[in-house]
């Protein structure tokens, strides 16, 4: 009995310490978390500039979204940017992690120059491509002179069809060595000795790579889509406020650039706040559905 009574008072005691160890993060979480985003959902439901006080208009905002060219035409533009930015980062990113986990000449400074773009800021990654880009003196266009491809020659920001394309690519540039990293370091997981395996069951490079390295290397793969399905969405601000601020003519413009716009420029807080709801909700969908699907694929995880 007196055991039994001893023990009680030591999980409470203990149940006390982890409350109490618990409780400044949990205040933190509160603070800058959870209360923010309930005062977010809740001025996203009102008409606000920020100044006067709100007045509630319920889900107007989020009806007004359904109607509004300008949102629907970033938000294509962010759809564009998932597909292409989810497939060339993991499929340079694994090709890339293939190559600089194979013992080759200078692996090491290669792999710390594949990472290099990684560490530049926004501002620096956006100066150095606008003067790539630029039509007039621009390394490209100079480069493709001097290749005698002169008919390529075009301005890579200021033409609407392409200038959307010309930003995905600067961003799968300072973005590759990150995914390729995580790639890497899934492959170095993987035994020698299934590879050892596979040649002595005749199996030739392509067969080991769809055989042992892509069903070991999934929950990686999955890691990297999620955080390329993110990124695209809602990481792609800078870049392209920095390049482009969504020019020519809303080419470029993302659900980020317009939001911001919306509510600094137009001081339409609560409709910039569903804008921002809105793309949440369809980002928290996409990995929810990603998920399930992976799991269903038997991935572990």
């Amino acid at each position: 009995m007196f055991t039994r009574i001893t023990r009680t008072i030591r999980r409470d005691d203990d149940a006390t310490v982890a409350a109490f160890m618990l409780a400044p993060a949990a205040v933190l979480f509160a603070l800058f978390f959870l209360w923010p985003f309930v005062r977010g959902l809740w001025i996203s439901l009102t008409r606000w500039d920020g100044f006067s006080a709100p007045v509630f208009v319920g889900a107007a905002n989020y009806m007004k979204l359904l109607g509004d060219r300008l949102f629907l035409g970033a938000l294509e533009n962010n759809l564009i940017f998932v597909v292409l930015i989810l497939l060339f980062k993991n499929v340079l990113g694994l090709g890339l992690a293939i190559l600089l986990d194979r013992a080759i000449f200078m692996r090491g400074p290669i792999r710390a120059a594949v990472f290099i773009p990684v560490t530049l800021s926004f501002a620096a990654t956006g100066l150095l491509w606008s003067w790539i880009y630029n039509p007039v003196f621009g390394l490209l266009n100079a480069a493709l002179d001097g290749l005698g491809l002169s008919g390529l020659k075009m301005s890579w920001l200021g033409d609407a069809d392409i200038a959307l394309y010309s930003i995905i690519a600067v961003d799968v540039w300072k973005w590759l060595g990150f995914h390729a990293v995580i790639y890497l370091a899934g492959l170095q997981t993987i035994p020698d000795e299934l590879y050892e395996a596979a040649r002595i069951d005749g199996a030739g490079a392509v067969r080991r790579f769809r055989h042992v390295t892509l069903p070991l290397m999934m929950p990686v793969i999955l890691i990297n889509v999620i955080l390329g399905l993110s990124g695209a969405f809602v990481r792609n601000f800078d870049i392209v406020q920095v390049l482009t601020q969504g020019g020519p003519n809303h080419a470029t413009e993302v659900v980020m650039t317009y939001m911001v716009k919306t509510a600094f420029q137009d001081g339409n807080m609560g409709y910039a706040s569903a804008m921002g709801y809105a793309l949440f909700l369809i980002v928290a969908l996409s990995c929810v559905a990603l998920l399930g699907i992976m799991r269903r694929s038997k991935v572990e995880m």
